[in-house]
């Protein structure tokens, strides 16, 4: 296996006995086919939701309606939800969420395309968030957000380890 983020975070989730899943808004199911690229990634990964809707967002992972209508879906509020949705949905140990607006369209003066919120969420120890203000088109926007999503969810996973 090559020597990639995702092969890393393969051995650090196997070793480690601890499981993932995914709630994906922007992304569409990137991340999750690039975990799913890598072969027997069933043992760490149980799955995910791409809420691609607001309404997915509510009904499936539990985020809040008036939070949306307040904050946005592209919000650090949302993302946070959504990442401890889909974790309490599938029990996993940790669960990654993202949601941003990939483009061309869609983009507002606060939020404007390329903006996307992120969060790592560990079971019974918090949620880290974090914003990309990502520049490109919607394919570069989106194979960004995987990249920056799965190399922070490798250093967050070694780092708690270390300490």
């Amino acid at each position: 296996m090559k020597n990639t983020v995702v092969s890393q975070l393969f051995e650090v989730f196997i070793k480690r006995k601890i499981t993932l899943s995914l709630a994906e808004s922007c992304t569409g199911g990137a991340l999750s086919a690039t975990l799913t690229a890598i072969p027997n990634c069933s043992q760490f990964f149980l799955g995910s939701v791409i809420a691609y809707t607001n309404q997915v967002k509510i009904d499936l992972l539990g985020v809040h309606a008036d939070l949306i209508l307040k904050e946005g879906a592209v919000s650090q509020s949302v993302v946070l939800q959504m990442a401890e949705g889909i974790c309490r949905l599938t029990s996993s140990d940790y669960s990654l969420a993202v949601s941003g607006v990939a483009g061309p369209s869609g983009g507002t003066c606060e939020k404007p395309v390329g903006t996307v919120w992120i969060a790592i969420h560990c079971k019974n120890k918090g949620t880290h968030t974090w914003c990309l203000h990502l520049k490109g088109n919607r394919q570069e926007i989106i194979n960004e957000t995987v990249k920056d999503s799965l190399e922070k969810l490798l250093n967050h996973l070694t780092q708690k380890k270390q300490n």
